[in-house]
C-alpha cells in the first residue's frame, strides 16, 4: 500500500510541477509514513513540504502545494477513500476499508511466504560480522553482532537480496603472535616453570584451557622444544581452537556463515603486489619516511594513512584495502561491514578505499554495534565468573536462551548501547517482549487445537469471508497484520532489524487487546470464521518474522506467571 501511495503521488505531483512551472524529477525521493494516530489517517507524506523549495520564486507554501497535489491524484482509484491536509502542509491518507479486508484475504492465501518480496531485485550483497579475532571466546557484545547480522542477511534475503554471509578471521598479525606467546607462558607455568607472562599477552582463564589442550596433543616436553619452533606450532594451533570454540557458540546461538575468510590467504597468490602497483599507478599510494602511506585525504579523510610501515611491517589497513578489493572482485555491489562503536573514526578511510578501488562509497555500508550492559535486579551484573574478565556469550546463551537472546539483541538500533535485563529476558509474562510475542503465536494455537479437538472446521484461506469484520478494533488488528511487507522491505532498505522486534511486539500487544475484549467464536457462524481468518493471519506474521529471526514460534507455552 505504502508503494502505490508513492507511486499516485509521484504522478499527481509531476503533473503539478508542469502546471505550476517548476521542475520535477522522477528519482525525486518520496517518503510516506505510517501515521502514529488512526484520526489522522493510516499513512502520511511530507512530499509537499520537502517540494515547496524547488518551487522557484515566488515560492510555492507547502500547505498549498499539498492541497494541489491532493488534487491532482487520479480519480476514481479504488484504494484511497480520501486524503486531507493537516498542519503546515502534510497530506494524509484514509484507505478504504475494502482495500484492508482484501490485504487480510492476501496474507491467507500466501501463508508461509506472506511478507516476502523483490525489493532487492536480485542485487549481490556481502554481509560481515561478528569477525572476531581468534584469540578469545565470544563475548557478549560479539552476540549482539552476531544477533543483528544474521537477522539482517534473513531480512535481505526474504526481500529479493542475494546475501551472503561472511566471517574474517584474522589469523596474521601480532594478536596471533601474542596468543601464542600467551599459550607458552601459560604451558611453562602449568609444567610448574615459573610465570614470565607477556605484559601485553591474554590473561583470561580460558589460556590456561588452551595451554592444557596444548599439553595434551604435545605431551609435558612441548615446553623444552626450542622457543621458535614451539611458537610457530602455537601460532597455528592455539586460534584453531579458539575458532571451533567461535564456531560452537555461534551454533548454539543458530548463526551459521557460508564463508569463513582467512586473512592470512589474502598475501598469497601475488595479489599484495598486483594491488600495491595499481593503487601506485594511480598516484593514490607514496612512499615518505620510508613507510608506505594511502591518500586517503583525497577522499575525505582527515589525514593520509600508513599501509607498510618503516620497518616493513602492514598495517591494519593494508589487509583491510586488499580484503575489500577481493569482496568486490568477487562481484558484490554491496558491501555491508557490522563493526563494534570503537570503529567509528574508521569508517572514512574504508569509505576513502572503496572510492579508491573505483567503486561508489555508498557501495560500503557500516553498522557499528554499541556495547550491551548486563543486569540482574536493576544492578550491573559481571557474569564471567570463569573468564574474569567478561561476559560470554555462551553464559548468557545458557542463562536465557536462543530465543530471549536473539530478540533482546533487536530491541534497539545497533548503534544504541543495550540494557540487557537477565531476569526480564526469563520472565514468563507480558513485560518480557519476546515471551509476549511468542504466547500470542501459542495463544491463536491454541484456538484452532481446541476447534480440532471438537470435530470444528476452520476456514480454508480462499473461501473464507472477510466481509463480517467491522469493529474499530478489528481494522486496527488487520491494519497492523497488512504492514508487515512494508517493515521488512524498511528493515532491509535502511539495514536495520530492529524494527521488526518493535512491529511483532506493537502487533502482539493489538492481538492480546483484541484477544481479551472480543470472543472470536459467537453463535454466529460466519462472524466466527472471518474472525478466525483473521487471527490466523495474526499467527502467520508471527510465524513468518520469528522464522526470519531465527526465533522459535511455539505451538503451546506454559501459562503464564499472571495464570492467564
Amino acid at each position: 500500500m505504502k508503494e502505490e501511495i508513492i507511486s499516485l503521488l509521484r504522478e499527481a505531483a509531476a503533473k503539478v510541477a508542469e502546471e505550476k512551472g517548476f521542475p520535477w524529477q522522477e528519482d525525486f525521493p518520496v517518503l510516506v509514513e505510517v501515521t502514529r494516530d488512526e484520526k489522522f489517517g493510516d499513512f502520511s507524506s511530507n512530499l509537499a513540504m520537502d517540494l515547496s523549495s524547488r518551487t522557484g520564486s515566488p515560492r510555492i507554501p507547502p500547505r498549498e502545494l499539498g492541497e494541489a497535489i491532493v488534487s491532482a491524484l487520479p480519480a476514481g482509484g479504488d484504494l484511497v477513500e480520501r486524503a486531507e491536509i493537516a498542519g503546515p502542509g502534510f497530506m494524509n491518507f484514509f484507505v478504504r476499508r475494502e482495500k484492508w479486508v482484501q490485504a487480510l484475504g492476501e496474507v491467507l492465501l500466501l501463508d508461509g511466504r506472506y511478507g516476502r518480496s523483490d525489493v532487492g531485485g536480485g542485487r549481490k550483497v556481502q554481509v560481515e560480522f561478528v569477525s572476531a579475532n581468534p584469540t578469545g571466546p565470544l563475548h557478549v557484545g560479539h552476540g549482539r553482532g552476531a544477533a543483528v547480522g544474521d537477522i539482517l542477511s534473513s531480512i535481505l534475503a526474504a526481500t529479493g537480496y542475494a546475501v551472503e554471509k561472511e566471517f574474517y578471521v584474522n589469523d596474521a598479525g601480532r594478536q596471533i603472535e601474542m596468543l601464542a606467546l600467551s599459550v607458552l607462558a601459560r604451558c611453562r607455568e602449568l609444567q610448574g616453570m615459573g610465570e614470565d607472562f607477556p605484559e601485553d599477552g591474554y590473561r583470561g582463564q580460558y589460556v590456561y584451557d588452551l595451554a592444557k589442550e596444548v599439553l595434551g596433543e604435545k605431551g609435558e616436553g612441548f615446553v623444552d622444544l626450542p622457543e621458535d619452533e614451539s611458537l610457530a606450532f602455537l601460532r597455528e594451533f592455539a586460534p584453531s581452537i579458539v575458532l571451533e570454540w567461535i564456531r560452537k557458540d555461534l551454533a548454539l546461538f543458530g548463526v551459521s556463515f557460508d564463508r569463513w575468510f582467512s586473512e592470512k590467504s589474502l598475501y598469497t597468490g601475488g595479489r599484495w603486489e598486483e594491488v600495491v602497483g595499481e593503487l601506485k599507478e594511480k598516484n593514490l599510494l607514496f612512499t615518505e619516511e620510508d613507510a608506505l602511506w594511502f591518500r586517503s585525504s583525497s577522499f575525505g579523510d582527515e589525514k593520509d594513512r600508513v599501509v607498510v610501515k618503516n620497518d616493513g611491517s602492514r598495517t591494519y589497513l593494508a589487509s583491510d584495502i586488499l580484503y575489500h578489493e577481493d569482496k568486490f572482485r568477487r562481484g558484490f555491489e554491496q558491501v555491508i561491514n557490522l563493526w563494534g562503536a570503537d570503529h567509528h573514526g574508521y569508517v572514512p578511510r574504508m569509505k576513502a578505499v572503496v572510492e579508491a578501488l573505483g567503486h561508489a562509497p555508498e557501495d560500503l555500508a557500516v553498522r557499528l554495534i554499541q556495547l550491551v550492559s548486563l543486569t540482574r535486579g536493576g544492578k550491573a551484573v559481571a557474569m564471567g565468573k570463569r573468564q574474569g574478565e567478561f561476559t560470554t556469550l555462551a553464559e548468557v546463551i545458557d542463562e536465557v536462551g536462543k530465543d530471549a537472546a536473539r530478540f533482546f539483541f533487536l530491541m534497539r538500533r545497533c548503534d544504541s548501547s543495550l540494557e540487557f535485563d537477565l531476569d526480564l529476558a526469563k520472565e514468563r509474562s507480558a513485560d518480557n517482549p519476546v515471551f509476549y510475542v511468542q504466547y500470542a503465536h501459542a495463544r491463536i494455537s491454541s484456538i484452532f487445537r481446541a476447534r480440532k479437538e471438537k470435530g470444528l472446521f476452520s476456514p480454508e484461506p480462499a473461501k473464507v469471508n472477510l466481509d463480517p469484520l467491522r469493529l474499530p478494533e478489528e481494522m486496527s488488528l488487520i491494519k497492523k497484520i497488512a504492514l508487515y511487507p512494508d517493515v521488512l522491505a524498511a528493515c532491509a532498505q535502511g539495514l536495520e532489524p530492529h524494527p521488526l522486534a518493535q512491529y511483532l511486539v506493537a502487533l502482539s500487544k493489538a492481538f492480546h487487546s483484541y484477544y481479551n475484549k472480543v470472543r472470536v467464536i459467537t453463535d454466529d457462524e460466519e462472524l466466527s470464521q472471518a474472525r478466525l481468518g483473521m487471527v490466523q493471519a495474526v499467527r502467520i506474521v508471527i510465524r513468518n518474522a520469528l522464522e526470519i529471526m531465527g526465533i522459535t514460534a511455539p505451538e503451546k507455552m506454559d501459562k503464564r506467571e499472571d495464570g492467564s
